[in-house]
């Protein structure tokens, strides 16, 4: 039934305008639709809606994942001199190289938004 609709990633806020700034000057996010309860990004043929909640911060997984292949260390990288601060993790059958976590062939890095959401980067 739902196999060929587009899912859309939702991330909850404190503040929508701390939270813009965060989308669109760290992450690089272009708006789509701008309310003034939410903002929708388009991140490749996917989506992410971000909203005001009171429970912002408060899911300890990840909420969103981006597939970046060959350029997560340009990526990290690039996040960093922004100012970015990379979570780092315990994992079982895994080594950290500088913030990024490698296990096998898979490299992941985990960061936080403003609210505490944690963000991944994955190799593939």
């Amino acid at each position: 039934m739902l196999a060929a609709i587009d899912a859309m990633a939702t991330v909850a806020v404190k503040d929508l305008q701390r939270a813009r700034k965060f989308c669109q000057d760290t992450l690089g996010l272009n708006a789509v639709h701008t309310d003034q309860h939410f903002i929708r990004y388009r991140s490749g043929n996917a989506a992410i809606l971000v909203y005001v909640s009171s429970f912002a911060g408060t899911n300890r997984a990840t909420a969103v994942t981006w597939a970046v292949g060959d350029e997560l260390e340009n990526i990290v990288s690039a996040l960093n001199a922004k100012g970015v601060e990379f979570e780092h993790y315990d994992l079982p059958q895994t080594v950290r190289k500088g913030d990024i976590h490698v296990s096998g062939k898979t490299r992941v890095a985990w960061l936080k938004d403003p609210d505490g959401n944690i963000l991944s980067l994955v190799s593939g």
